[in-house]
């Protein structure tokens, strides 16, 4: 067989570690690098190989195609496209799993195992079913996966740091030389920072992972800002049940929004919400000016609109 390896996927392949982790940007080349893999590792009598992903539809999506293409030669028989399996000329065996129901991945010993997105592989599809897989065979392991802020796809990079069973590879998607740099260089114009630096870069990204504004930074954004009695007082509600979450806040002169306060209520309601608020804007001095700001359901702006108006005899003015 005749496999080309660059630069860092031969620096990967080479590594005798029993347990190898790579963290790599998109389109580094790292599917061709599991199929490599695979096949070594299944290319001997008896032997019981692995592929991994997140489900059994992406992981047939991802690489069942190209690698039957490049098993063709020595297939031992047709590739069962049931059981996702390849028996090789060797002996060996390669099969393709999904890690979402992975107690139903209980009962095989293996030789070896490629968990290929492992950011969104459940941590326990490892501890719990595959690492004891290949405890009696003394097996080995190579992750692979693109950062998701710091889950266990981080905590695992940082544990086998200095282990002397593991290895840990890092590499950017120019380093992988698969795609040039005028694509990268666009990329990096039309994503945000945090995209750019966890897709190409191959970055555990400080900046948060799941929130509406990524880029907060409490150190940096937090200050002792007072109410201003010149200027509107905004009101912005999120109509959950459990929390009702809403935020005091005000527009500056400048144009720039000064969050005052937020407001967090379990199992509450709107009117709720409204006694809540005026108990905490009692303390603002002079006419307040209000406008509230809701999402787009119009029953509980109604809501609100009677609440302020009829319940409390309070004017605030609600942007239709």
């Amino acid at each position: 067989m005749n496999i080309s390896l660059k630069a860092p996927q031969a620096v990967v392949f080479g590594c005798d570690k029993r347990f190898r982790v790579l963290v790599a940007g998109r389109r580094f080349g790292k599917t061709y690098l599991a199929m490599v893999e695979l096949i070594r590792a299944a290319w001997s009598p008896g032997r019981l190989v692995w592929y991994v992903g997140p489900n059994n539809k992406q992981s047939k999506r991802i690489i069942w195609k190209s690698l039957k293409k490049m098993t063709r030669e020595y297939w031992a028989s047709t590739p069962n496209e049931t059981d996702l399996r390849i028996e090789l000329v060797s002996g060996g065996t390669i099969c393709l799993r999904g890690a979402d129901n992975y107690d139903s991945l209980r009962g095989d010993g293996l030789d070896f195992v490629v968990l290929d997105e492992y950011a969104s592989i459940s941590r326990e599809a490892w501890t719990e079913v595959l690492r004891p897989a290949l405890a009696d065979r003394e097996g080995g392991a190579l992750f692979i996966g693109t950062p998701q802020g710091f889950n266990h796809f981080h905590e695992l990079v940082e544990s086998a740091e200095g282990q002397p069973d593991w290895e840990v590879f890092q590499y950017t998607t120019a380093e992988g030389g698969n795609v040039s740099p005028k694509e990268l260089e666009s990329a990096a114009q039309e994503l945000d920072e945090r995209t750019y630096l966890q897709e190409f870069e191959a970055k555990f990204a400080t900046l948060g992972v799941g929130r509406a504004y990524y880029a907060f930074d409490r150190a940096h954004h937090v200050h002792d800002f007072r109410f201003n009695p010149h200027r509107q007082l905004c009101w912005s509600l999120d109509f959950n049940m459990n929390p009702l979450g809403s935020v005091l806040a005000q527009v500056q002169e400048n144009g720039g929004i000064v969050v005052l306060g937020e407001l967090i209520l379990p199992d509450s309601n709107t009117v709720a919400a409204c006694e809540e608020f005026l108990s905490r804007t009692a303390k603002f001095s002079g006419t307040l000016a209000v406008c509230v700001y809701g999402d787009s359901t119009g029953e509980r702006r109604r809501t609100i609109r009677s609440a302020f108006t009829s319940h409390f005899a309070f004017q605030a003015r609600i942007p239709q």
